[in-house]
């Protein structure tokens, strides 16, 4: 068997299961959600980045379904300011990688790589990526802005 059909056979059903799994890696999700569940923000409330300056982990009790995902928030007013006007707090690119998104494709995210830059929310896969993104911020969202949201086709 030679290096590459070995990786194939190995990753195949790897990546056909992920693809089933997760709407977001198959590139149709509007909202970033993960592989395993339909959370936006991996279950983190957008609006505490803008009130709390921090990632805070939401509740259950407190929830919403918007744009095709479920949002989770840290409390009843969070998630009230949230429904007023969700383009406001949502993160920008659907919650994806704003790096990635600004390369031309889309890569998951973790709450605690985020900035928010002229009162948008924006989330990286990392906080290295981040680090990168934050190189050029400008130039990366122009970029990002021009190819979004055809990354997900």
């Amino acid at each position: 068997m030679t290096r590459r059909t070995f990786w194939i056979v190995l990753l195949l059903p790897v990546a056909l299961a992920l693809g089933a799994a997760g709407p977001a890696l198959a590139g149709k999700a509007a909202v970033y959600t993960g592989t395993f569940n339909n959370l936006a923000v991996s279950g983190y409330d957008p609006v505490a980045y803008f009130t709390q300056g921090k990632p805070v982990e939401g509740s259950r009790d407190f929830e919403h379904e918007w744009n095709g995902a479920v949002w989770r928030f840290a409390s009843r007013e969070n998630l009230n300011t949230f429904k007023a006007d969700p383009e406001a707090y949502a993160p920008q690119y659907g919650g994806y990688c704003a790096w990635a998104v600004s390369q031309g494709y889309t890569a998951s995210t973790v709450p605690e790589a985020w900035r928010i830059v002229d009162g948008k929310l924006y989330l990286n896969y990392s906080k290295g990526v981040q680090a990168q993104w934050e190189q050029d911020v400008p130039g990366n969202i122009a970029k990002a802005d021009t190819n979004w949201p055809k990354v997900l086709q």
